[in-house]
């Protein structure tokens, strides 16, 4: 058995039976065919998966690395290795003067995970720059391309998560990026800046999100353990009855999204520990390991909270972290 604590950001102790890194759409070729009829598991940096306890397979890091500009009239195309750090490209494309991704800085995780979660923040979803992605089709065994058009993008949700899920390995992601740039700075703390530049945009992020979120190297943890709910917004007129200052963000006309953290902050929840695993005292919707963990406590303490929200606010509080147990994905 190979150690895993180092390979998820939450730190767990847990181990695999073989840890493979793949380099190389011919090299993820041949080690699946090596792996045809056996347990694997895919893996980026670990950012968005938690081990409960030993995995009984092979995990696949992907490191296809590579980074390839296309430089057109009005915009520039990015052909991105599914491998690279995701908070890498941002500073990369800065420094290059290609513009665009300053509010997704420092999301964790690499380049093959952003079109899966359509990763976002601070009022920008990654998938206004996919042009495309490539993927390695298990079924057929071979590279296959699906534009954006055919991604299925949703909040934190996209193809990869539904028809291609268990189907479909990313190895990598075509961004287009525009050459006028418009700052995106109406999202919370952004609100602050007047008339920002790139560079103030990143600088803005980096800064809101080392106020608010724990380091993993210094406090185990994986970002935002649960999505912000979606609900219909006759639901949430009557949560308002009960809480007027719940807050929400409009997507259409019949519908809302409502921060999660505020739920749970409202419930008590934050500093609230269970063995090792705490929810942070500073963004409730932080799960923490403080080096002393267990799988089981986590499951108690995310349990915990969702029967709570859910008999409360009459709201399902979804996970978006991957959690992973003996012989693969486990559900709250």
């Amino acid at each position: 058995m190979q150690s895993l604590s180092s390979f998820h950001t939450f730190g767990l102790a847990s181990s695999a039976l073989n840890i493979s890194t793949i380099k190389s759409v011919d090299e993820l070729r041949k080690t699946l065919i090596q792996l045809r009829d056996t347990r694997y598991y895919v893996l980026g940096e670990g950012s968005n998966t938690i081990f409960l306890s030993d995995y009984i397979g092979t995990i696949l890091r992907l490191g296809i690395n590579g980074i390839d500009v296309q430089e057109y009239e009005n915009s520039y195309q990015i052909s991105v290795g599914a491998g690279i750090n995701w908070h890498y490209l941002v500073l990369w494309c800065l420094q290059k003067n290609i513009f665009g991704f300053e509010n997704l800085a420092m999301i964790p995780g690499s380049v093959g995970a952003a079109p899966i979660q359509n990763i976002g923040a601070y009022g920008v979803e990654i998938e206004r720059f996919i042009k495309c992605v490539e993927y390695f089709d298990l079924y057929d065994e071979q590279l296959k391309t699906v534009d954006k058009s055919k991604c299925e993008f949703d909040y934190r949700n996209s193809v990869f998560k539904s028809t291609l899920a268990g189907r479909a390995i990313i190895v990598s992601v075509v961004f287009e990026l525009p050459k006028k740039w418009l700052a995106v700075a109406h999202y919370g703390e952004l609100k602050s800046l007047i008339n920002p530049s790139p560079q103030d945009v990143f600088n803005k992020v980096v800064e809101v999100r080392n106020a608010k979120l724990p380091i993993p190297s210094k406090i185990g943890n994986a970002g935002s353990f649960f999505k912000n709910p979606v609900i219909a917004l006759d639901h949430y007129t009557q949560l308002q009855k009960s809480w007027p200052s719940i807050p929400s963000y409009p997507l259409d006309t019949d519908k809302v999204k409502v921060p999660a953290a505020w739920l749970i902050d409202k419930l008590g929840f934050k500093g609230k520990k269970i063995g090792g695993i705490g929810c942070h005292p500073n963004q409730a919707l932080v799960l923490t390991n403080d080096g002393s963990g267990t799988g089981e406590q986590l499951l108690q303490l995310a349990r915990a909270i969702k029967s709570a929200v859910l008999q409360e606010f009459s709201i399902v509080l979804e996970n978006e972290v991957r959690l992973i147990g003996k012989h693969g994905p486990v559900t709250l």
